[in-house]
């Protein structure tokens, strides 16, 4: 887990609004990011594989974050489909037989549990009838995950440390939710932290998305992101 190349670590959120823009940010970016998670709103914009296909065709690693929730045989098939296509991670977000049966039919692709969704506060725990505190849940969770043979989890950052402290490297972890300056109020991410602290708390990859994809010049703010990761790993 830990030999992970250091330009990888990055993984930008590639949300737009169809595969042509996808492609053209992608072309815009260049090798300042190696690794695309494509998610919901891609696949319901059209051109979702063919997209994907172009992007390992370029070497490229691609997280498919469809975050899977259904009944475990379904799930299992689903998940089945992305064997052999070159995708790293897929995401997958439900109860034990669900992660087992994601996990039982992962080949060639690492199967990550979503714990908490980062958009979401104690108040929306208490929405959906969640009595345990935050922290307890992502653990909790996370505890199922390694049990149901999972490679990793999604976690926030301010999670991670105690991931780590509760069950060391057994499971990888990926942090969304990403933001090297300070949370504007208009962000509906709720539990975020800085670059730096989301790797001192144990995050394997970061996920970041409108702070590149909204900049004036995604490839620089692309790479300052980089040299932040790399100055961060330089003094481990």
């Amino acid at each position: 887990m830990k030999n992970i190349p250091v330009r990888e670590r990055l993984i930008f959120a590639m949300d737009v609004q169809s595969a042509e823009s996808a492609r053209a940010l992608v072309e815009t970016l260049g090798d300042s990011v190696v690794f695309y998670k494509i998610g919901l709103e891609l696949m319901m914009a059209g051109g979702y594989f063919e997209l994907l296909d172009w992007l390992v065709a370029r070497g490229k690693r691609v997280f498919v974050d469809l975050k899977f929730f259904d009944i475990p045989a379904t799930v299992a098939a689903a998940v089945s489909r992305l064997n052999g296509r070159g995708v790293t991670f897929a995401t997958v977000h439900g109860n034990q037989s669900i992660m087992e049966a994601a996990a039982a039919a992962a080949k060639d692709v690492k199967v990550l549990a979503v714990t908490v969704l980062t958009s979401l506060d104690r108040g929306d725990l208490d929405d959906l009838g969640f009595q345990c505190d935050v922290q307890q849940l992502v653990i909790s969770r996370a505890r199922r995950a390694l049990a149901a043979g999972c490679a990793g989890v999604v976690s926030s950052g301010i999670e991670a440390e105690a991931i780590r402290r509760e069950l060391g490297d057994r499971l990888m972890v990926v942090t969304p939710g990403i933001r090297p300056v300070e949370n504007r109020l208009d962000d509906d991410q709720k539990r975020v932290l800085t670059v730096e602290k989301a790797f001192a708390a144990g995050a394997d990859y970061i996920v970041v998305g409108r702070p590149i994809r909204d900049a004036a010049d995604p490839k620089a703010a692309a790479e300052a992101i980089q040299a932040s990761i790399l100055a961060f790993h330089s003094v481990q």
